[in-house]
């Protein structure tokens, strides 16, 4: 990040940090730390976009021909107890089942549930077991790594069969925007935490690049398996369908990454996927229609899936002003300038260019339920986005929704005199200015005092003009 993002444009990197930190590429940018060095920046929480649970993946790879490891999911303990009832029946006691929390994020095994319950994933011995440990995880959240403090909540485990493994391996395949297509990360050592491993033994991180025109070749796939330490004709050759298949699963889908820890060889000479981690590309979600019904919002920023649901284009941040703007770079804009006057901005928002004023109004909603945020500031150039529907959807956010935050509006270009009489009209207290730089120092000073009243327990009155 600091090599292509100067350090006078903090806003901008931070914004840089949290999306690129989160496309599950929190682990895919600690492989690449092993191919080429880029300095780490702190993030506060991994996100992800769309991903799936590993159940769901599992799913999807055994239709597409993969070998992977039996089981069920199970939203309550009863039905975890018959799943596990009717695996002891068919195969006998003498085999052990796993029960794993499902949760979009990674160190499950050394987690904690907020009942006090350690570890997301246990070996059990019987269908009891299986319910009790069950009963622990289900309804409860688990605190990871990866989840941040707040942890994620357990809607559903995963009942599967314990294999014995020979050997373990790790593979994955993710778009690498420095090669221009799909790249394959893989080591002989797998079953670990690959982070670490890349950052420890880099030597043991193999790297593939794969021409997305011709796609993965039989001699690449040779190739990693001879790396992952497939030997033998049976086991290589077993191998490499796998990967060509998990390839196949990658493109086909319009995946952003996929990726099994452990690729094993068990004891009984099988190639099979102990696990699966499957993100998609959501700009090509339209392709996939049924790949919705995966989503889980339960694991997601409620704010995000606000957004989604309103077709706003939001991200979140850690800051306490508002901002509601017209365009990307308007946006970064704004939030440079914000920070340029000591302020923290609390989003970024872009409504774009054919905002309704539904969409407006949906827009405040997503910045009055943030607790986070003491001021607002709009910033609307109109072109394509007419001023005047900002203020028909600001006027209608503020009856419906009753704003008790303080608003500053900077409004430039179409229908702005029309705006400008909408929003006198309506006798609402809100702060007008023409100019950006008046406007959002005005809402940093109004940002600071409600801060400082709020941690007084002061209520703040405004008179206008300020």
């Amino acid at each position: 990040v600091d090599k292509f993002i100067p350090r006078e444009t903090p806003i901008l990197k931070n914004m840089f940090t949290r999306v690129c930190g989160g496309l599950t590429q929190g682990r895919v940018a600690s492989v690449r730390q092993a191919i080429r060095p880029v300095q780490q920046v702190a993030s506060t929480q991994q996100k992800r976009l769309f991903s799936i649970h590993e159940y769901q993946g599992l799913a999807l790879m055994r239709e597409h021909g993969l070998s992977v490891v039996k089981g069920s999911f199970a939203s309550t303990p009863d039905e975890a107890f018959k799943i596990a009832e009717a695996y002891f029946d068919f195969f006998g006691s003498g085999i052990d089942l796993v029960v794993k929390a499902q949760v979009l994020a990674g160190g499950r095994g050394k987690g904690t549930f907020e009942n006090g319950f350690q570890g997301g994933v246990h070996v059990c011995l019987s269908a009891d077991e299986v319910k009790e440990v069950s009963s622990k995880m289900l309804g409860s959240r688990l605190v990871t790594v990866q989840t941040g403090p707040a942890g994620k909540p357990v809607n559903q485990i995963l009942v599967c069969e314990r294999k014995y493994l020979r050997r373990e391996t790790y593979i994955s395949i993710f778009m690498d925007r420095d090669s221009g297509g799909p790249v394959i990360i893989g080591s002989a050592e797998g079953g670990v935490n690959i982070e670490i491993l890349a950052h420890t033994s880099p030597h043991k991180i193999i790297k593939e690049c794969i021409d997305p025109v011709i796609g993965l070749t039989p001699q690449q796939a040779s190739n990693i398996a001879t790396k992952l330490g497939f030997v033998g004709e049976k086991l290589h050759k077993e191998a490499c369908k796998q990967i060509e298949l998990l390839y196949t699963l990658f493109w086909n889908n319009d995946c952003t990454l996929v990726e099994v820890n452990p690729f094993a060889e068990t004891s009984t000479g099988e190639v099979i996927c102990m696990d699966s981690k499957i993100n998609f590309d959501t700009n090509a979600i339209f392709r996939h229609p049924e790949f919705n019904a995966l989503r889980d919002t339960s694991q997601e920023d409620p704010r995000d899936v606000q957004a989604h649901e309103h077709d706003l284009n939001y991200i979140g941040l850690d800051g306490n002003i508002g901002c509601l703007v017209n365009g990307a770079g308007l946006a970064m804009a704004t939030m440079d300038i914000i920070s340029l006057h000591g302020g923290t901005p609390a989003n970024f928002l872009d409504v774009g260019g054919g905002a309704s004023e539904t969409q407006v109004m949906e827009a405040f909603r997503l910045l009055t339920t943030d607790p986070n945020v003491k001021s607002i500031l709009v910033n609307i150039f109109g072109g394509i986005m007419r001023c005047d529907i900002i203020a028909l959807g600001i006027v209608s956010a503020a009856k419906t929704l009753g704003l008790n935050i303080p608003v500053v509006i900077r409004l430039q270009g179409t229908n702005v005199d029309k705006a400008k009489q909408i929003i006198q009209e309506s006798g609402l207290r809100l702060i007008a200015s023409d100019n950006l730089d008046d406007a959002a120092e005005q809402a940093c000073k109004i940002a600071k005092i409600m801060e400082v009243a709020g941690d007084s327990k002061l209520k703040v009155t405004f008179e206008l003009p300020l």
